[in-house]
C-alpha cells in the first residue's frame, strides 16, 4: 500500500499543473492517468490572457514557445453586420496569446511534474475511492490493465479527470449550477492557411473560429445545435462553416486537410461541489463551460493555482481545512459563473444578428474582469507556493 500527500487522477493540463505546484512546494505527489503520455485530447487549445499567465508563473510558457507555438497578437471577430479586430496588448507575464495543441503542452507540464518529484503512471483506471470509518476519502482504489485493484492512500485526492468524473461521481460532489444548453461542434486541422490570429464568426444559427497551432496547422471549427449538427462529419463541418462566415470557408478551400474531421456532441456547463473530506475537484471534473467561451484551459490552469494554495494551507501548514477550501470554492466559482452563465446563452443559438454582439462584448468583458489568481484568494500568502519558480507581476 503507497501513501502520498496527494493522489491527483488526471494527468492533463489541470492534474499536471496542480501536481506540479504541490511538489514544488515540497509535498509528495502522485498522478494517475487511464490514457498515454503524451496523447491528444479534444481541445480548443485556445489560451486567454489569464492562461499564457499562468504557463509564465510556472516557467512553461517559454518551453511553449520553443515548442513552435505561434504568438497570437491579434483578435478578430466576424459578424453579419461587420468585423471587428483587437490587438493583443503586452502585460507583465504576457507577451501574446498562445494556443498550443495538447500533445504539446500536456507534455510539457507533465515532464516539468516529473522533474519537480511528482510519480506520474499512466495506464490506470481509478475503480473507486478510500474512506475512513467515519467517510473521510484516504485515497484511491486503482487497477493498471488487468491487474487487482490496489490501494493508493493520500491524505488529499484531487480528481481532474474532465467533465465525466469518476472523483466527482464516487465523492458524490453535488451539482450547483447547470447550464440550459450543450453546443456541438466539428473541428480539424488545417495547413496551408495564412493567419495572424485567432478569428472568431458568428451568424444566426451557426458559429466558426480559426486558431492557430503548432507545426503551422490551422485548428477550424464550426459549431451549432446538437439537432443541426446532427452525427457531424465533413459536410455538417462545410455547411456550418460556409453559413458563420463565407469569407473563412473560401479561405480554409485554398488549403489542405491534415486530420479527421472530429465532431464534439455537445453538453450543457456545470459547476460542481469544489470539495469534501479528503478530495477536492479541478478542471472541468468541478467547473466545465462549453468550448465556445474558449476559456476552458485557462480556467483550468488558474484554477489548479488557487486548489494548490487551499491545499498547501490545509496540508502543509495547519490552516484550517474548511476555511481554505471554501475560499478555493468561492474565488473558482466568483470566477467561472459569470462565463458559464454567458457562454450558455451563446450556444442557445437563441440570438440574432442585432444580438449577438452585445454577448460577445459582454464575455470579454467578463474575462477582462478576471484578475490574475492570486492565492491572497484562499487566505494564504502567494510565497507559501513559490517553491523553485519565478513569480510574475500580474
Amino acid at each position: 500500500m503507497d501513501r502520498y500527500d496527494v493522489v491527483v487522477v488526471g494527468a492533463r493540463a489541470a492534474g499536471a499543473s496542480t501536481a506540479l505546484r504541490l511538489a514544488r512546494a515540497g509535498l509528495s505527489v502522485l498522478v494517475v492517468d487511464h490514457g498515454r503520455y503524451g496523447s491528444d485530447t479534444l481541445s480548443t487549445h485556445a489560451l486567454m490572457r489569464g492562461g499564457v499567465r499562468q504557463l509564465d508563473r510556472l516557467c512553461v510558457l517559454d518551453a511553449v514557445k520553443a515548442a513552435g507555438t505561434p504568438p497570437i497578437e491579434q483578435v478578430r471577430f466576424a459578424y453579419a453586420d461587420g468585423n471587428v479586430g483587437l490587438p493583443v496588448r503586452p502585460t507583465p507575464g504576457v507577451d501574446a496569446l498562445y494556443a498550443p495543441r495538447r500533445t504539446v503542452l500536456d507534455r510539457l507540464l507533465v515532464d516539468a511534474a516529473i522533474a519537480a518529484g511528482v510519480e506520474v503512471r499512466y495506464g490506470v483506471d481509478v475503480v473507486g475511492l478510500e474512506h475512513a470509518p467515519g467517510g473521510r476519502v484516504v485515497g484511491v482504489r486503482a487497477r493498471t490493465g488487468r491487474g487487482p485493484a490496489e490501494s493508493l492512500r493520500a491524505r488529499l485526492v484531487v480528481g481532474a479527470d474532465g467533465r465525466r468524473s469518476t472523483v466527482a461521481r464516487a465523492a458524490g460532489a453535488a451539482l450547483r449550477h447547470s447550464g440550459r444548453f450543450g453546443g456541438s461542434g466539428v473541428y480539424g486541422y488545417w495547413s496551408g492557411i495564412p493567419f495572424d490570429g485567432y478569428e472568431w464568426a458568428y451568424r444566426p444559427g451557426a458559429t466558426a473560429g480559426f486558431i492557430p497551432t503548432n507545426d503551422g496547422l490551422l485548428c477550424a471549427f464550426a459549431g451549432s445545435t446538437p439537432e443541426r449538427v446532427g452525427r457531424g462529419g465533413w459536410t455538417a463541418f462545410w455547411n456550418l462553416l460556409s453559413a458563420a462566415s463565407p469569407s473563412m470557408a473560401e479561405r480554409l478551400a485554398a488549403g489542405t486537410l491534415e486530420s479527421v474531421v472530429r465532431t464534439f456532441p455537445g453538453s450543457p456547463g456545470h459547476l460542481r461541489q469544489a470539495w469534501g473530506p479528503g478530495w477536492a475537484l479541478v478542471g472541468d471534473a468541478g467547473s466545465y463551460k462549453d468550448p465556445i467561451s474558449s476559456h476552458g484551459l485557462t480556467d483550468a490552469l488558474r484554477d489548479a493555482e488557487l486548489l494548490s494554495c487551499a491545499a498547501l494551507a490545509a496540508l502543509r501548514d495547519g490552516d484550517d481545512e474548511r476555511t481554505a477550501f471554501d475560499a478555493y470554492e468561492q474565488a473558482r466559482d466568483r470566477n467561472a459563473l459569470p462565463l458559464l452563465a454567458l457562454s450558455d446563452e451563446i450556444v442557445g443559438y437563441r440570438w440574432s444578428a442585432a444580438t449577438i454582439r452585445p454577448l460577445t462584448r459582454a464575455m470579454s468583458d467578463a474575462m477582462n474582469a478576471l484578475g490574475p489568481s492570486d492565492c491572497g484568494l484562499v487566505n494564504v500568502k502567494a510565497g507559501r507556493i513559490a517553491g523553485s519558480w519565478r513569480q510574475t507581476p500580474a
